[in-house]
């Protein structure tokens, strides 16, 4: 997922890419809570919260976020990741990176207007909008497209030539 965002952000917003930078230093889950306000006690990121409202990267972050996670919710069980949630805490383990799914056509659609909608709450003009929603989704399928999903058994094995 963070590839794709400083991606997105490198080509939309290049500015922006030591914001990017910067928060790669802190967990996804941390990233998220800062760019959307949720628990903050103090200033997130160092300066204002009206800053944050005008920059690209939170919406390109928190809308593919969301994407991963609701993609992920679709193909894991909720009681498999409140486990490792749990066993996490229990380690104080650090949690993985969220990683993007393979998207259907559906979900990067739900994804481009999900970005818009961001993009608009945030006071963007359409036309900047539309950019930043398109660079988000054309990332997304290029992300498909050099990491093909592979079978279980063939990650282990190195994959079997041939079946059969």
């Amino acid at each position: 997922m963070r590839d794709i965002v400083r991606d997105v952000v490198a080509d939309v917003a290049v500015d922006e890419l030591p914001l990017v930078d910067g928060l790669f230093r802190f967990d996804d889950a941390t990233v998220v809570r800062r760019l959307s306000g949720r628990g903050r006690r103090r200033e997130p990121l160092g300066f204002g919260w009206g800053e944050v409202m005008v920059l690209v990267t939170p919406v390109v972050w928190l809308t593919v976020d969301q994407a991963a996670r609701r993609a992920a919710d679709v193909i894991v069980e909720g009681s498999a990741q409140r486990t490792t949630a749990v066993l996490r805490r229990v380690f104080r383990r650090r949690p993985a990176p969220v990683a993007v799914p393979p998207l259907t056509r559906e979900q990067l659609a739900q994804v481009r207007e999900q970005v818009l909608e961001a993009a608009g709450e945030r006071g963007m003009s359409e036309r900047r909008a539309k950019e930043i929603a398109d660079a988000v989704v054309a990332r997304l399928v290029l992300a498909e497209a050099s990491d093909p999903p592979q079978e279980p058994d063939t990650q282990a094995d190195g994959g079997a030539p041939g079946r059969g």
